[in-house]
C-alpha cells in the first residue's frame, strides 16, 4: 500500500524518473543482484527501503548492500514506519545514508517524498 503512495507521490514530480517495486526483501535482492527474473535490469541511483518488509527484512537488505561490491556504492534511504532510536541508529551504523519516519497522515508522507526526492534528485550529485 504504502509503495503505492510513494509512487504516487513521485509521479506529480517534475522530473522523469524510472520507479522499480518490488514486493519484498528477497525480491529486492534478486534485483538488485540482477538475478532471474531481474537480470539486464539496470542498478537504481537510489534505494528506497522499508525495514518492515516480508521474507528477508530491510535491515538484512540493507547489510547485503553494503557487503556487495558491486551494491556499496548506492544509496540507500530508510524509509519506514519506526521511529525506534534503535532502528535509527542501527540503520546509520549499517551504512544507511539518510532515515526518514513515514508520517501517517497522507498529505504529510507525500511532503515527505517530495522533500527526499528534491534533496536525492536535485541537490546531491549521483554516481
Amino acid at each position: 500500500m504504502r509503495a503505492e503512495l510513494t509512487c504516487e507521490a513521485f509521479e506529480t514530480s517534475k522530473l522523469l524518473l524510472k520507479i522499480d517495486v518490488v514486493a519484498d526483501g528477497a525480491e529486492a535482492l534478486a534485483f538488485l543482484k540482477r538475478q532471474e527474473p531481474y537480470t539486464g535490469v539496470d542498478l537504481p541511483d537510489i534505494v528506497l527501503l522499508d525495514l518492515n518488509v516480508p521474507k528477508i527484512d530491510g535491515r538484512q537488505v540493507l547489510a547485503t548492500i553494503r557487503a556487495t561490491d558491486s551494491l556499496r556504492h548506492l544509496p540507500v534511504v530508510v524509509l519506514t514506519s519506526s521511529d525506534a532510536e534503535l532502528d535509527i541508529v542501527e540503520s546509520y551504523r549499517m551504512g544507511a545514508n539518510c532515515y526518514v519516519t513515514k508520517p501517517v497522515d497522507l498529505h504529510a508522507f507525500q511532503a515527505i517524498v517530495r522533500s527526499v526526492e528534491g534533496f536525492w534528485f536535485t541537490v546531491v550529485k549521483l554516481p
